[in-house]
């Protein structure tokens, strides 16, 4: 079969509220400074109400992902489901306008669009509290064989794990590319994902993984440990490759024997870290499919969360691929 895209991610379909916010607001709101929260309706109109004002734009770990790869100039596919509302819309003209395939059938008389308040400190830091809508209704009826089998690279969102029949379709998804023999990889999103799905995350990425990323906190919960080298010698044995990212200190990635240490782009002012394991992602991603080595892959996912952080909002704002040639990459 053709390759029509260098990857095709499964995710969440979020709108993202992103405001700044100072300690004490986290603190009065009663929220856990850095962590995603999982908040009903009654719960996310509020906090909106609260918010100071902000950004509003179509979001959502992979579909962010999907837009940094399509500013590399990569070909990109998203899998999510929203609801037939007027932010499904929105999102829906969004994923398109930059140039992805998005064609999941919107859910029609049930929850509303996903959303998610991203209250960004000073630090830089994000404090997401997201109702997660009709996003959770996604299903393995919505996986489009056909996209599927024609994408060099299928990403999967950690976050559905918190959904039984997201977990399903991730089944599926796996099944139908490694049938087409595709790669299959995995982000594990967030510690508390972890926490909550850590025997599962386990037994997938054993079983049906090749690419993982993952960051410090996400890597020392999956095996429960404080020894970083300890958690990444664990990781690098149960999938092909593995990128595992450290903030300011860059990644490490691992694959087989090999050890790569790829070192963080300077950035003048870290303004939001929302979106940067996205864009390190999809740097990562785009490099792998275009038959990049792997150091370049994580320079070139490096560069894009190195971007992304310099700014409000999830998505790059300028293109990846001129920066990219720029560096030389």
């Amino acid at each position: 079969m053709t390759e029509l895209y260098d990857v095709a991610a499964i995710g969440n379909a979020i709108v993202d509220v992103i405001a700044p916010a100072t300690d004490d607001f986290l603190t009065q709101q009663g929220m856990d400074k850095g962590a995603m929260m999982l908040v009903d309706e009654q719960r996310s109109a509020a906090l909106y109400a609260a918010m100071q004002a902000g950004l509003e734009a179509s979001g959502g770990s992979a579909a962010n992902t999907v837009a940094g790869l399509a500013s590399f100039g990569g070909r990109g596919a998203f899998l999510g489901k929203v609801a037939d509302d007027q932010l499904g819309k929105v999102f829906t003209h969004d994923m398109r306008a930059i140039g992805a395939h998005f064609d999941t059938p919107p859910l029609l008389n049930g929850k509303a669009t996903a959303v998610s308040m991203i209250n960004v400190t000073p630090d830089g830091e994000r404090t997401m509290s997201t109702f997660l809508g009709a996003s959770t209704e996604f299903a393995s009826e919505d996986i489009d064989a056909a996209i599927v089998e024609a994408a060099k690279i299928v990403y999967l969102e950690g976050y559905l794990f918190d959904a039984e029949a997201a977990r399903r379709a991730f089944a599926k998804a796996a099944a139908l590319a490694h049938g087409a023999g595709r790669m299959i990889a995995i982000t594990l999103s967030d510690g508390f994902v972890v926490e909550r799905h850590r025997e599962a995350l386990l037994g997938f990425l054993e079983t049906q993984v090749d690419l993982v990323f993952a960051n410090a906190t996400e890597v020392a919960s999956l095996f429960q440990t404080d020894d970083f080298d300890a958690a990444v010698h664990a990781l690098r044995s149960k999938v092909k490759i593995a990128a595992v990212t450290r903030s300011a200190q860059g990644s490490v990635i691992v694959a087989g024997g090999e050890t790569f240490e790829v070192s963080a782009f300077p950035v003048e002012k870290v303004v939001d870290t929302t979106g940067a394991g996205d864009q390190y992602a999809a740097g990562f991603m785009y490099g792998l499919a275009n038959g990049r080595p792997l150091n370049v892959c994580g320079q070139l996912g490096s560069l894009a969360a190195a971007e992304v952080i310099s700014h409000y909002g999830p998505r790059p704002q300028v293109s990846l691929k001129d920066l990219a040639a720029s560096k030389g990459l």
